[in-house]
């Protein structure tokens, strides 16, 4: 495949009701609260990058570094913690909400709920986030990875005490995998992918993401005109998305995902505007391994499709120059380390900005020296090696 950027516009009716109450500003509040409960939790920073937002033509550049959330490197852990929780706590007969990290942790809440073995399919940090959680109230946890999935991301899953392992398999057959083992053997499948009959999870999963939109919201000194998201499945899009939408109403920023060309089957879904979903399969071999996923999430696109204004699908090359910038910022701007996924929506922008050839885009999207516009960087230094040898060493250079 050609590496090339693509984009589908969406013609939104910004006056139609589009309120996802799951997504909600109350429920995010709700579930910060569970979150704070960690005595680990502190909410991560968000990066004011003047000095690079200047060089790129942009008004303003804010980026929420998740490279702190509670020692992990990455985001992910807000859902997979939430979900868990929600589970434990519904075996108890009880919401996550009526129930803090001190109560499932209890030699008391253990002794009701005996061993659970929670298990998932990931390229890296969503399971680092689940064995990590089932760890800390005391669980068991089985990763399977698709592969290629980087050594270093392995022998982190297996640090927080889970049984890993790479498969020979895409993100895909691993999810397929991961939920055959669970029927098998009575474990708990806990993954952001939803199908019908396996709703309740990947649901908890976005809303537990939501607390770092509300985070970023509330960090904000400023509101954007724009937020760019990077996507997968689309849960942690989704959960954004509706977050802002609803808290912001008609009146929210322009909203755009950003895929690699490689697995981008939200855009495939958005230019096909039929009702269905469509699916990417194969390899997927893009340097944006926490992105290579193929089939959307039901209950995300069903977000997306509402509050999303463009999709585009974009190069590896882009998400490179986006972790070389973001190492290497403007002026007195703060570094911001960022992996191949978490630079992805970033590097978008900086190319679209930069590059002639994409001005029409530029101009499509609404961007120029006024733009105020959020990011998410997901994810740090995961792969220490790759992000040597793309940040250090130049690998996948910008075409321009």
């Amino acid at each position: 495949m050609r590496e090339s950027f693509k984009m589908v516009n969406r013609k939104q009716d910004r006056k139609k009701a589009c309120r996802f109450e799951f997504l909600s500003r109350e429920k995010a509040e709700e579930i910060q609260n569970f979150h704070r409960s960690f005595p680990m939790y502190e909410p991560t920073p968000l990066a004011c990058l003047s000095d690079t937002a200047k060089a790129l033509g942009l008004g303003a550049v804010y980026v929420k570094d998740e490279s702190y959330r509670f020692g992990l490197n990455a985001f992910k852990v807000l859902g997979g913690s939430y979900a868990i929780g929600s589970y434990l706590a519904g075996r108890l007969g009880k919401t996550a909400g009526e129930m803090s990290y001190q109560d499932l942790i209890s030699d008391e809440t253990r002794e009701k709920l005996g061993d659970v073995t929670f298990v998932t399919a990931t390229d890296g940090n969503h399971g680092r986030g689940v064995a990590w959680t089932a760890r800390q109230f005391h669980q068991k946890a089985v990763v399977y990875m698709p592969k290629g999935s980087a050594a270093e991301r392995l022998a982190n899953i297996q640090a927080e005490g889970a049984e890993a392992s790479i498969t020979d398999l895409n993100y895909d057959d691993a999810v397929r995998l991961a939920n055959s083992q669970a029927e098998k053997n009575g474990w708990v499948m806990v993954q952001d992918t939803a199908w019908e009959g396996y709703e309740d999870i990947p649901t908890w999963i976005m809303q537990g993401y939501g607390t770092m939109g509300l985070e970023a919201f509330k960090q904000l000194p400023e509101k954007p005109t724009h937020i760019f998201l990077q996507a997968g499945v689309g849960s942690m899009a989704g959960a954004v998305a509706g977050l802002f939408t609803n808290i912001y109403g008609s009146e929210r920023p322009v909203i755009t995902i950003v895929e690699p060309n490689k697995a981008d089957c939200l855009y495939r879904t958005a230019e096909a505007d039929d009702g269905t979903r469509h699916f990417v399969t194969g390899d997927m071999d893009t340097i944006m391994a926490g992105l290579a996923c193929g089939e959307p999430c039901s209950i995300g696109w069903e977000v997306l499709k509402e509050c999303v204004d463009h999709f585009i699908s974009c190069p590896d090359y882009a998400a490179a120059e986006g972790m070389r910038v973001l190492g290497n910022p403007a002026g007195a701007d703060r570094k911001v380390i960022s992996g191949e996924s978490g630079a992805a929506a970033f590097g978008c922008v900086a190319e679209i900005m930069t590059n002639p050839e994409l001005a029409d885009m530029k101009k499509e999207l609404g961007l120029d020296e006024t733009s105020r516009v959020l990011f998410f960087s997901t994810e740090g230094d995961t792969d220490k090696e790759n992000y040597r040898a793309i940040v250090w060493d130049g690998k996948y250079p910008s075409t321009k």
